[in-house]
């Protein structure tokens, strides 16, 4: 049997995709029938070709896959950028504003409190409180997209897990600063500059604005000429494109500039050249989708549940309670309509991509700081190893109940038919 499933991962590319896209479409259609959404049907799949069951998915052939995952993500940030017109975030108030920041900096500060009530090691608190801020968009999107969500909460869910990205680098760059500092103080020599640390996010965060600012100028250029509505698609598929590539070599962030590219886009724009990306954006975004999800879950390692601990079991808690309560006091500081206040919190828990890559940076950059435990490591090498641990297992988690409790969010507003 092992022989066999060595054999399917030599098989073409190609005809791996197409196994995938049919057999994963089924398994979403099914598990429609359950009443849950078909996302959660192609991580399913995915999990079972992973390396937890079948691995036919093996970690190889997921690394010669991530590019799929880049691309789905690339088109799920121009989408979001495309809801952001301010004329309609203006109609929901400057509370919006107030939502992202008190969720985003209350999950960090509750995390962060929590573990080091746990632990009492800040440096470890510290990091985990930065990753618990960041929000994995996909599985929202997704939701709203599958089943046609309209109204403010759907407006307020675009512009919250758009703008996540970019604060969760920031909070993370500076957390991520004053940890390898204090690790460094154990050993009595200080050799990083906390400043340039902490600029390093910045810089990634202004120049993915000013990339995807950019690129959205030429774009609207170039597409002023057409009138097709496939040949702006076919534009607007090379310049996504085009934002991922160069955003992977520069180190950037490919979520916020494909955002902002949108977003200026749908701001500058006539109503006439936006509907025509409109017309035909939807028709491949639930291909992505099959993609995305069932890549996703061959990621998800289930085998590692067992390692979430009492740490991990809090890290999930206070990481909930951080994003349900901070956005409810967003809201109602913001003046937000109650729709937006009472159920935005549940509808942003989705975490994956994003926390996994600040996790494997927190390895590597940690890796021989600080003192010397008595098992051999350092403490820069104990939190990246337990951070990478149950930072892998939580998403497992939440990439499962972040979709579920975005659609009961949406249904109990209303937004939902």
């Amino acid at each position: 049997m092992n022989d066999f499933f060595m054999n399917l991962q030599d098989l073409p590319v190609l005809l791996v995709f197409g196994v995938i896209i049919i057999i994963a479409f089924y398994f979403g259609r099914t598990v429609r029938l359950i009443k849950l959404p078909s996302l959660i049907g192609f991580m399913l799949f995915g999990i079972l070709l992973g390396p937890s069951l079948l691995n036919i998915l093996g970690e190889t052939q997921q690394e010669e896959l991530a590019f799929i995952t880049e691309i789905a993500l690339g088109f799920v940030a121009i989408s979001i950028g495309l809801e952001l017109k301010f004329s309609s975030l203006k109609k929901l108030g400057g509370g919006i504003i107030s939502i992202i920041f008190a969720e985003s900096i209350g999950t960090f500060v509750l995390v962060t409190g929590s573990l080091y009530l746990l632990t009492k090691n800040l440096s470890l608190a510290l990091i985990f409180g930065a990753i618990a801020a960041a929000s994995a968009p996909a599985g929202t999107v997704a939701i709203i997209q599958e089943y046609k969500a309209k109204g403010p909460l759907t407006k307020a869910l675009y512009a919250v897990v758009g703008f996540d990205d970019g604060l969760g680098i920031i909070i993370f760059g500076f957390a991520a600063a004053i940890a390898k500092n204090i690790l460094e103080a154990e050993t009595g020599i200080i050799e990083s500059n906390f400043w340039l640390s902490a600029w390093t996010p910045l810089k990634e965060v202004l120049l993915s604005i000013g990339i995807g600012s950019l690129l959205a100028i030429i774009f609207s250029l170039l597409a002023k000429r057409l009138k097709n509505s496939g040949d702006v698609s076919i534009l607007l598929i090379g310049f996504v494109l085009l934002g991922i590539g160069i955003s992977t070599i520069f180190n950037l962030s490919l979520i916020l500039t494909n955002m902002v590219m949108g977003m200026i886009i749908v701001n500058t724009q006539s109503y006439e050249l936006i509907q025509r990306i409109h017309d035909r954006l939807p028709s491949f975004m639930p291909l992505l989708f099959i993609l995305f999800f069932t890549l996703a879950g061959a990621n998800l390692h289930i085998n590692t549940i067992p390692s979430l601990g009492l740490l991990g079991l809090v890290y999930i808690v206070a990481r909930s309670v951080g994003k349900i309560s901070g956005s409810f006091l967003g809201g109602l500081f913001g003046h937000v309509d109650p729709k937006i206040k009472n159920w935005i919190g549940i509808g942003i828990l989705s975490q994956a991509g994003v926390a996994i890559g600040l996790s494997l940076i927190v390895k590597q950059e940690f890796a021989g700081l600080g003192r010397m435990l008595d098992s051999g490591i350092t403490t820069g090498d104990y939190i990246g190893n337990t951070v990478i641990t149950v930072i892998t297992a939580s998403c497992l988690i939440f990439e499962i109940i972040g979709p579920l409790l975005a659609r009961f969010a949406l249904k109990k507003a209303g937004e939902i038919e």
